[in-house]
């Protein structure tokens, strides 16, 4: 009888260890306050959302802006006014499930985003045409099968050891994230854990010139509900089995009604160069442009977000 007693307090102290605490919701008893509008999707969950630019009834551009890793809707787009005004652009951020104020959605897949995405332009009266897309330095799933093997071994051992592990995990092992990334027997994740060896040079001298006491705000905000509903599952979805193969992508654009732009430094820690360089080669309708020098946080560059608003809305290369 104590063998089996003890062998059931093991398994509920291990269930206790793997399983994470539930998310505080914003808006429920004990969760974060709601602040920013929101707006209710087709499964009864709320996106919040923060508008930008121009009003978007006379705005000649529209831009539905996705924040990326341990960010929110409040992470800043360095442009100026009259570039905005200029242009004639309207930009909104939103929270991606689980992240500020908008809730999680436990069954989360990359095309459930798109959804959300799709629910807020048309919640917003943003229109139902897409004229184009610009991603900047979009982090790659090594799994993905459209990459050659040797090359994928080799990117990914350009990634810290710690990093190597927590990714593994994350892809085979899901069930384990919250508890790899809370654990103290093992290295976590040096990107969450903001290691210094995760940011080129240039990432270390833009977050201390225009990061600053800022970016830790944004992350406070973005992780207030919780880790594992924000960072957790970005990485148990960025890097688990994929439903398609992102090499296999037709041109979404094949009149030329629009364009598709990739941004990526050469000095990237955490994506490596060598993996976007191969994409834009198999999807040569991706206008690709690399930067010498830069690593992970382009959006920091100064001029950088003008030029990716003008080649997105001009056409420009």
């Amino acid at each position: 009888i104590t063998v089996i007693l003890l062998i059931g307090l093991l398994t509920s102290a291990a269930y206790q260890a793997f399983r994470p605490p539930p998310p505080k919701i914003c808006g429920t008893p004990g969760g974060p306050p709601v602040t920013a509008p929101r707006i209710k999707l087709r499964d009864g969950r709320h996106l919040a959302y923060k508008e930008h630019g121009l009003p978007k009834d006379v705005a000649k551009h529209k831009i539905v802006f996705v924040h990326g890793f341990t960010s929110c809707r409040l992470d800043p787009m360095i442009v100026t006014n009259e570039v905005i005004e200029e242009l004639g652009v309207y930009v909104v951020t939103f929270d991606r499930p689980g992240y500020g104020e908008s809730d999680p959605d436990p069954n989360r897949t990359p095309k459930s985003l798109a959804l959300d995405i799709e629910e807020l332009a048309d919640g917003l009266g943003l229109g139902s045409r897409l004229a184009g897309a610009a991603l900047i330095a979009p982090v790659i799933n090594y799994w993905w099968p459209g990459f050659p093997a040797d090359l994928c071994k080799e990117a990914y051992n350009l990634q810290l050891p710690q990093d190597q592990w927590a990714l593994r995990v994350a892809h085979h092992a899901p069930w384990l994230t919250y508890w790899w990334n809370t654990q103290k027997l093992f290295p976590s994740s040096g990107v969450i854990s903001r290691k210094r060896e995760t940011m080129s040079r240039q990432d270390i001298e833009l977050v201390s010139t225009y990061g600053g006491g800022h970016d830790l705000k944004v992350q406070k905000e973005a992780t207030q509900q919780g880790e594992f509903e924000s960072l957790h599952r970005d990485m148990m979805i960025g890097f688990g089995k994929w439903e398609f193969d992102p090499m296999d992508l037709e041109n979404p654009f094949p009149n030329n009604e629009g364009s598709v732009h990739l941004w990526q430094g050469d000095d990237d820690k955490k994506v490596p160069v060598i993996l976007q360089r191969y994409i834009a080669q198999k999807l040569p309708w991706i206008h690709y442009h690399e930067l010498p020098g830069g690593g992970h946080v382009l959006h920091f560059v100064p001029g950088l977000i003008e030029g990716v608003l003008r080649a997105l809305l001009r056409g420009g290369k």
